[in-house]
């Protein structure tokens, strides 16, 4: 299996900016390119650009803290709330049968950002994963990114928030 953009993230600068804190600050001209979906006042969700599944997507409050138990509870309540939304959406856009979600809280619990927390919504589908993953360490995407991106900004199109421009 080929898996080229998987270099990009083995050699990228894991020393850079926040992506997510560069997400919530971009001008919703710039979201096609970064893969967001939505940015609201204090949450937004943006597809993995290094997924375990087609459109798979990350969804984060907009303050920089590492851990769910260091938001407020406005944050707290506004980060869920988009969770359920996206959820909804991720689920209709896709025609899932499954879904994986959940929070990685620190590096030993597999965070690949653990200074910005995040929670991933993985759309499933029975027979989606095979031995390629466990013997290979490579996954098989049926979908290119910008398609799935193409997919899913319609489903948020009805939340409050900043929206891509152009959609």
């Amino acid at each position: 299996m080929w898996a080229p953009w998987r270099m990009e993230y083995i050699l990228g600068d894991k020393q850079g900016a926040c992506i997510f804190c560069d997400f919530a600050a971009a001008p919703p001209s710039a979201y096609r390119e970064k893969l967001v979906l939505l940015v609201q006042e204090r949450a937004l969700v943006v597809m993995n650009r290094y997924p375990f599944a087609a459109s798979h997507v990350l969804v984060a409050p907009r303050r920089h803290v590492g851990d769910l138990a260091e938001l407020d509870d406005a944050e707290y309540t506004a980060v869920m709330t988009l969770l359920r939304g996206t959820i909804e959406r991720v689920r209709k856009a896709t025609s899932a049968q499954g879904l994986n979600v959940g929070f990685n809280l620190g590096k030993a619990a597999g965070a690949g950002i653990a200074e910005h927390v995040h929670g991933h919504v993985v759309p499933r589908w029975v027979g989606d994963v095979n031995f390629m993953p466990v013997i290979a360490d490579v996954r098989a995407m049926p979908e290119y990114l910008e398609d799935s991106w193409k997919r899913l900004v319609p489903f948020f199109a009805d939340l409050p928030g900043r929206h891509p421009e152009g959609t």
